[in-house]
């Protein structure tokens, strides 16, 4: 193989690295990750929020959160007081990271998300 048959993957290649550690240090600036000892002192003076989807929500959840999911975060903004501080949290952390992303887009501050998601809690369930 020749030289040019690499350059246009490869250059591919470092421009999605570069886009994702370009986001991943911006959302650093507006989502904080808390550990669980800090998400339980915080969560219930703010407004908790499972962003995964409904049948995860029934199948076991933080006491005291509502279900929006990320899939229907930008239809049901209006449900996110911007007021207060937000807590998310989704099964690891991928997608309480994308509605952070939403919500900072449409003018929401304070967002904070559980470090490891809903898997590695360890605090009071509803099922």
């Amino acid at each position: 193989m020749n030289l040019t048959t690499w350059i246009i993957p490869l250059a591919v290649l470092v421009g999605f690295i570069a886009y994702s550690l370009i986001r991943y240090f911006n959302q650093k600036k507006y989502l904080k990750t808390l550990s669980e000892e800090e998400f339980k002192s915080g969560y219930r003076k703010a407004q908790l929020i499972d962003v995964r989807e409904p049948n995860e929500f029934k199948g076991g959840h933080i006491l005291g959160a509502r279900n929006i999911p990320v899939t229907q975060l930008k239809q049901r903004l209006q449900e996110v007081r911007k007021d207060q501080p937000i807590y998310l949290y989704c099964q690891n952390g991928t997608r309480s990271s994308r509605a952070a992303h939403i919500l900072r887009k449409n003018g929401y501050q304070n967002l904070n998300q559980l470090q490891g998601g809903f898997k590695k809690w360890s605090g009071k369930i509803k099922r």
